[in-house]
């Protein structure tokens, strides 16, 4: 029998959707685990607004403020013990983003922090280096909607980690304009540079991927879970989504409108970056931010439903399917 010790609840503000996840901590056996117990996303796109105008607009703002009353209520009924909210890229880049995180710290009572690109790759990396083999070299890639992280990992050690203000929603918007990457002050070039050279200096030798877009990616492949896509899988993937209206991503390939728009240019940083890096495969797990924003919380309050009290405060197991 498993004992339920507590719940936390993690709120992850991005550039193209909000998610919340509620999980049970667990205790069996001498193991944690952290199981997910309640999951919602909404597409807010506060990239849209930011990235084109360069803030959040009134109507946006009003939106995501009664999201979060919901939120609060939902993690009321839940009865939560501790929450952690964090925003990337869109909210950091808003001009008017503290006084919306204000508003929100006034009329729900609830903290936003606003990270910045190294706070949330620390994140992810709670998370990513368990998953890692000894005596394997890897490119970490995570696509949001506003931004783009890259880590090596060399021996199941982090060793160098960049952050670039480029991701799907951006690059939407570019090329609406007419206008490709690598007119945005050679920013495309610094990262394929990034890439490159870390790749070459670290001897990568696999990827791997996280975020929305990749894993729709990967369960559109047929790939098995837990094995890796290749590079020519993604290529051939994006060529057909490429060659598909709106309309019939929507209806022949069943992607929700807030993804279909956004996941050919995510895919091809992600195809890019395996490129440059020179690797052919790609590992994609079913982890990402708020998967690591959950590890820290456990970690921060372990005292308080520990049992046992160890003095070494130990790393849960992470379950993401939710209980039906």
């Amino acid at each position: 029998m498993e004992y339920q010790l507590a719940k936390l609840a993690v709120v992850d503000i991005g550039s193209n959707a909000v998610r919340c996840q509620i999980s049970a901590v667990l205790f069996f056996n001498g193991r944690y685990r952290l199981k997910r117990i309640e999951y919602v996303r909404y597409p807010m796109r506060l990239g849209e607004d930011v990235f084109a105008n360069g803030e959040i607009t009134p109507r946006k703002a009003d939106k995501f403020v009664k999201f979060l009353q919901a939120l609060k209520l939902l993690m009321e009924v839940h009865e939560v013990a501790h929450h952690l909210i964090c925003a990337t890229s869109a909210m950091r880049t808003a001009a008017n983003g503290a006084a919306v995180a204000e508003r929100v710290k006034q009329e729900l009572g609830l903290d936003i922090q606003v990270i910045d690109g190294q706070a949330e790759a620390a994140y992810i990396n709670r998370v990513i280096e368990h998953l890692l083999e000894d005596n394997r070299h890897y490119l970490h890639i995570d696509v949001g909607g506003g931004s783009t992280e890259f880590n090596i990992y060399h021996d199941r050690r982090k060793v160098a980690a960049q952050s670039f203000e480029i991701g799907s929603i951006r690059r939407m918007q570019q090329e609406e304009r007419g206008r490709t990457v690598e007119e945005m002050n050679g920013l495309w070039q610094r990262m394929e540079a990034w890439v490159r050279d870390n790749a070459r200096r670290y001897h990568v030798t696999r990827a791997i991927g996280t975020g929305g877009n990749i894993g729709k990616l990967f369960s559109m492949s047929g790939t098995t879970p837990g094995k890796p896509i290749t590079r020519r899988r993604v290529s051939a993937l994006l060529d057909r989504l490429s060659n598909l209206s709106m309309s019939e991503r929507v209806n022949v390939a069943m992607l929700n409108p807030d993804r279909a728009d956004v996941i050919v240019p995510a895919g091809h940083i992600y195809l890019s970056a395996m490129q440059w890096a020179g690797v052919h495969n790609m590992l994609v797990p079913d982890i990402g931010l708020k998967d690591g924003m959950m590890q820290a919380l456990f970690e921060q309050y372990f005292d308080e439903f520990s049992p046992t009290h160890p003095a070494v405060k130990p790393v849960a197991d992470v379950e993401n399917r939710p209980e039906m």
